[in-house]
């Protein structure tokens, strides 16, 4: 069973985004769409024909599935409602692949997806998905060090950067460093997932769109590999935020019925973030792209301060 929490963010990650949305349009006086709309959208782009631009190459018919693998990938990497028991400093965490599953190699997963992302962007040979690559690579180079420094204030304290061993420590959580990394933490869960102020999900807008503008040139299956990944993402990060910053109620290996309220206690997590980015998105408004390195530096700023108060306090 534990080898499988994955499947939670395969199967319930466009979950999230209809409720995400669902918040928004209450907040904003809206009726809203279904908070299954994402999974119909799915359903309806894997029916469509495909139309495929004459001047790609192999890339651009590689990129969905590379993008879909790599973020599928990361997902087993992570702890979603068990850490199992770690028996060392460096123990695996009792999920599938925790011998190799730590944050760093969680991140550079997530990496590798967002390179062949920007190359499928770029195969194509137009305006737009060479803006919205070159974009999606400039957002990267801000937001990856705050958010690497913020991971590694959690691991320094856990001792580990096995994702095990930190949900299971419970030495870090909420002391001032863990307020200072948790606030550069979603700060760059904004900038991963491409919501306001950093882009907007909702726009076809060439002046203001970076995610969107990447997947203009696709269609049909590909287009919902894609839109399937981005959900996945999304979720995914939640879950880390949860695993790095809000570990309670995690089940141990093997816990039985624990584990029933350990997925209650992740499943209660993921509505109160997907609450948090709807507020977010709701009362901010997009900054322009100009503007972005002052946002996510200010990210760096907190992510190196938590980092220096753990090392000063030692909590």
């Amino acid at each position: 069973m534990e080898s499988l929490q994955f499947m939670l963010i395969l199967l319930l990650s466009p979950l999230a985004q209809g409720i995400i949305k669902k918040i928004k349009a209450m907040m904003q006086g809206r009726r809203g769409t279904p908070v299954l709309q994402p999974y119909y959208d799915l359903a309806r782009l894997f029916k469509k024909d495909m139309v495929i631009p004459r001047t790609v190459s192999w890339i651009f018919h590689g990129a969905p599935y590379v993008v879909f693998a790599s973020v599928l990938a990361a997902s087993m990497l992570v702890p979603v409602f068990s850490a199992g028991r770690s028996t060392g400093l460096w123990a695996g965490g009792g999920v599938g692949f925790s011998g190799i599953g730590d944050i760093i190699a969680t991140i550079y997963t997530l990496a590798l997806g967002r390179f062949f992302l920007a190359l499928g962007g770029l195969d194509a040979g137009t305006a737009f998905g060479g803006e919205g690559s070159s974009r999606e690579m400039t957002v990267a180079i801000l937001v990856e060090p705050s958010m690497m420094l913020a991971i590694f204030t959690a691991a320094v304290a856990s001792g580990s950067t096995n994702l095990g061993v930190i949900a299971n420590s419970g030495s870090f959580f909420f002391s001032p460093a863990h307020v200072l990394a948790l606030a550069a933490f979603f700060v760059a869960i904004i900038a991963e997932t491409g919501r306001i102020p950093v882009d907007n999900p909702d726009t076809h807008l060439e002046l203001t769109m970076i995610h969107e503008g990447m997947l203009l040139e696709y269609s049909g299956k590909y287009l919902a590999m894609m839109e399937w990944a981005h959900y996945m993402k999304q979720m995914l990060l939640f879950t880390l935020a949860a695993d790095l910053f809000f570990p309670y109620g995690m089940a141990g290996a093997g816990a039985g019925f624990g584990i029933a309220a350990a997925a209650g206690f992740w499943a209660a997590k993921m509505l109160i973030l997907c609450f948090g980015m709807a507020l977010a998105e709701s009362t901010r408004a997009k900054m322009r792209f100009f503007q972005l390195p002052s946002l996510l530096g200010a990210a760096f700023v907190l992510s190196a301060l938590s980092m220096i108060t753990f090392v000063m306090t030692g909590k």
